[in-house]
């Protein structure tokens, strides 16, 4: 028999540590190769941890709710001698009592939503959560600098955070009170807020009280979270996309039956978008205090929908470098897999900028949130059938024409009114000049 150990998967370049949710199997149930063992938590996103091998849980290390750093043995599974597995980088095998023990890290699967980074206030890093909890108990920046961190570089876990709140709070007043930095002043600047920092409500009346699930409840925080960091202005346009509708009309059959693939107006949208991010750059960028961050890398993201209503934002890494085709694989392939909750983690991490559609609800226009920490979300309309003036050159006449609104939502802080604007403007202008006659 060969003892592997689980380890507990990384998540993302400023994850240190997850918790454990719910565990999908007990000690001494069969496993087989990709089957779910354990649902983890962390503040990016929420996943479950499957098998990278079959056998049988012998032991399992830790509870429900326990937080667990990055790496270590959450499971010990037994295989049988000669038993497959999946390769893996972090494979090594090492001695325990004469039974080897094998050390793999499995890979993630069924992301559900990405949320904030962990951020920097001071001289130490914090995560959302820790700084959630520090406000909400009244625990001010000076006072947080001094509490000891287990974490990786002795960052403040959500467990060392807890603790010393439970020994504070047992504390005399007095001691508590000399230790207490303005909570305005000190967490209040930082760029992470939760939606749950509301005054209390009554109730009355004829109603319904739903708890927000954990994916609803990342949602608002992250959203509450933008509006606080950045500074949101959101302009529009209004364009006529007759050309690259009647285009899309005449060769999704054609374009399907070869390909394969459905094309829809999204990989159509994705395209210009990433024409004019070469002509307007700064708006692929990113903010860290006073410094503004050029992505080189072009990365979309695109908002899609989940089982449960919630959105979720895949992304389409190196869109610059996809043609068309590429780009209508991947769109479609994202957006399968993010309706059936198989997204990976890495596939919804990276992006630069976002689109999102709003007329998929019938809704001509919208004011999108930033999904930080980019700069900068696009939205789209409903496209309708509208009367409007044409330019020839024998005059000014009037048709029936395609149109549809564009709005830009868009960080203050590093995109002013113009370069917001002249990059709509350009998002539009592709949109427009379309090429009816163009060869799939």
């Amino acid at each position: 028999m060969a003892v592997v150990e689980l380890i507990m998967p990384k998540m993302g370049e400023s994850i240190t540590e997850a918790t454990i949710l719910k565990w999908l199997k007990k000690e001494g149930d069969r496993v087989s190769l990709d089957e779910p063992i354990l649902e983890i938590a962390t503040d990016k996103v929420d996943s479950e941890v499957p098998s990278p091998f079959a056998g049988t849980i012998s032991k399992i290390l830790f509870n429900v709710n326990d937080i667990v750093q990055v790496g270590k043995a959450i499971a010990l599974i037994e295989t049988e001698a000669g038993t497959a597995t999946r390769p893996s980088p972090a494979t090594h095998v090492t001695q325990s009592q004469s039974v080897p023990t094998q050390v793999i890290q499995p890979p993630v699967t069924k992301n559900i939503i990405q949320t904030n980074q962990a951020v920097s206030d001071g001289s130490r890093f914090y995560s959302p959560l820790v700084l959630n909890i520090a406000r909400e108990e009244g625990i001010g920046l000076a006072e947080l600098e001094n509490i000891p961190g287990t974490g990786a570089e002795n960052r403040v876990t959500k467990k060392d955070i807890l603790n010393y709140i439970s020994n504070r709070n047992a504390a005399p007043v007095q001691s508590v009170n000399t230790a207490v930095a303005p909570v305005a002043q000190a967490i209040e600047s930082s760029p992470v807020i939760s939606a749950q920092n509301t005054p209390a409500v009554s109730y009355s009346g004829n109603v319904e009280i739903i708890e927000m699930d954990r994916m609803r409840r990342l949602i608002a925080d992250h959203m509450v979270r933008s509006k606080h960091t950045s500074p949101h202005v959101t302009s529009f346009v209004e364009t006529d996309v007759t050309n690259m509708v009647l285009w899309r009309e005449k060769v999704k059959k054609m374009f399907e039956k070869r390909e394969g693939e459905k094309i829809t107006f999204t990989p159509l949208f994705i395209e210009a978008i990433v024409k004019a991010i070469k002509d307007f750059p700064m708006v692929n960028a990113s903010v860290d205090g006073y410094n503004i961050i050029r992505k080189k890398d072009i990365n979309i993201g695109m908002a899609a929908a989940t089982p449960s209503g919630n959105l979720i934002v895949p992304v389409i890494k190196n869109a610059d470098m996809k043609n068309l085709l590429g780009i209508t694989k991947e769109v479609n392939d994202l957006a399968e897999r993010a309706r059936n909750n198989q997204l990976k983690p890495s596939e919804i991490d990276g992006g630069t900028f976002t689109l999102t559609n709003v007329g998929t609800f019938g809704n001509v226009m919208g004011t999108p949130i930033i999904n930080q920490p980019q700069v900068a979300i696009m939205a789209t309309g409903a496209i309708k059938k509208k009367p409007a003036v044409l330019e020839t050159a024998h005059g000014d006449v009037i048709a029936i024409r395609h149109m549809m609104f564009l709005s830009l939502s868009y960080d203050h802080r590093t995109v002013d009114g113009a370069l917001g604007g002249s990059f709509l403007r350009r998002v539009a202008d592709y949109l427009e000049q379309f090429d009816i006659n163009r060869e799939i």
